[in-house]
């Protein structure tokens, strides 16, 4: 299917861009693992295209290598000023799929944003598994735009939400998000990006992150 093709084939772009910013660095994948808390083994398969990653993997990677998250999906972009605005039509996003949802990066060409925005689509199954709750810095946001969804919060009962419902919450708490019935859900999800704080000298880059014509 050209769908899967795609898929297989933004993977394998996604993998070769964290290689090349890896090794531009001279590190080693047993350094990039000591730079992120990533598993060597989940490092290289990310960069051979086997597997996608969550968000706070991503995350972590992003902060180890020094780079904007949106280094992962684009190879040049424009950081993001005061004064200025960015548009993204139907259809302009980067695709990453896990075995329990599809999220769809949105803005990935503008970089240096405080907030992260996402739609998403948690796939409906009898059985979810998890390896762990994830976890970030910053404030997250979600709203259900299809479907039911529920959210499991480390130490706290699950929250039920229908389609208009909503939730806010510190991202340093353990979540989770799974489909809660027969079909697939559709969220959208934003995160702050807490790497970059607002600057009164406008200049609003965390130290070692890439701007637009730095690559």
């Amino acid at each position: 299917m050209k769908q899967d093709s795609d898929l297989a084939t933004q993977r394998i772009e996604f993998g070769h861009r964290i290689k090349r910013l890896r090794t531009d660095k001279g590190w080693t994948l047993v350094d990039l693992a000591e730079r992120t808390g990533l598993a060597i083994s989940t490092i290289s398969k990310a960069e051979r295209g086997i597997i996608a990653l969550t968000y706070d993997r991503l995350g972590q990677l992003a902060h180890g290598l020094g780079v904007d998250m949106s280094a992962f999906f684009t190879d040049a972009g424009k950081g993001f000023e005061r004064g200025s605005f960015a548009i993204a039509r139907k259809g302009d996003f980067q695709r990453q799929e896990t075995d329990n949802y599809v999220y769809e990066m949105l803005f990935t060409e503008t970089w240096n944003k405080s907030m992260l925005p996402m739609m998403g689509t948690l796939k409906a199954r009898e059985l979810y598994h998890f390896d762990a709750f994830v976890r970030h810095s910053g404030q997250e946001f979600l709203i259900v735009l299809e479907g039911a969804v529920t959210v499991h919060l480390d130490g706290r009962d699950p929250v039920e939400l229908a389609q208009g419902d909503a939730v806010y919450f510190d991202s340093d708490i353990g979540h989770l998000y799974a489909s809660n019935g027969g079909e697939d859900a559709r969220i959208l999800v934003v995160c702050e990006n807490a790497a970059v704080r607002p600057d009164p000298a406008g200049d609003n880059r965390p130290k070692g992150v890439i701007k637009a014509g730095d690559v």
